[in-house]
């Protein structure tokens, strides 16, 4: 497949497919005329990449990664790299979640003291 062909199919940019061979984590082989040409699993690869980016894992670790997608056995050691991965993300997660809760308790602050200033407004205004 040609470099546009995996963009489209993957729904990704030429630049990203470009990036992803720079880094090590996809593989093209040259033409004569010097054009990138994919094997068709490179389709899945690039979503696997994707969805690894979108769990906040860096291109080092998605190497690290790469023999267990192309494999599809795990090592002990990968699956622990995954296990902390997961951890990784539980904690942003929780994090995430706290900060949503206290943004909450403001909003909820917020709109009781605009509503007590709408009640005393409309006193003064009454009276």
């Amino acid at each position: 497949m040609r470099i546009g062909e995996v963009a489209t199919a993957a729904g990704v940019s030429t630049r990203a497919l470009r990036y992803y061979e720079e880094q090590g984590l996809l593989h093209s082989v040259r033409s004569p005329s010097g054009q990138r040409h994919y094997a068709d699993s490179a389709v899945d690869r690039v979503q696997w990449i994707q969805a690894l980016y979108a769990a906040g894992l860096g291109s080092r670790a998605i190497v690290g990664f790469l023999p267990c997608i192309e494999t599809g056995v795990p090592t002990p050691a990968m699956l622990d790299r995954l296990a902390t991965e997961r951890d990784r993300i539980d904690a942003q997660v929780r994090e995430l979640s706290a900060t949503r809760d206290r943004l909450d308790a403001v909003i909820d602050a917020a709109r009781g003291m605009a509503e007590d200033s709408s009640r005393a407004c409309s006193s003064v205004a009454a009276g």
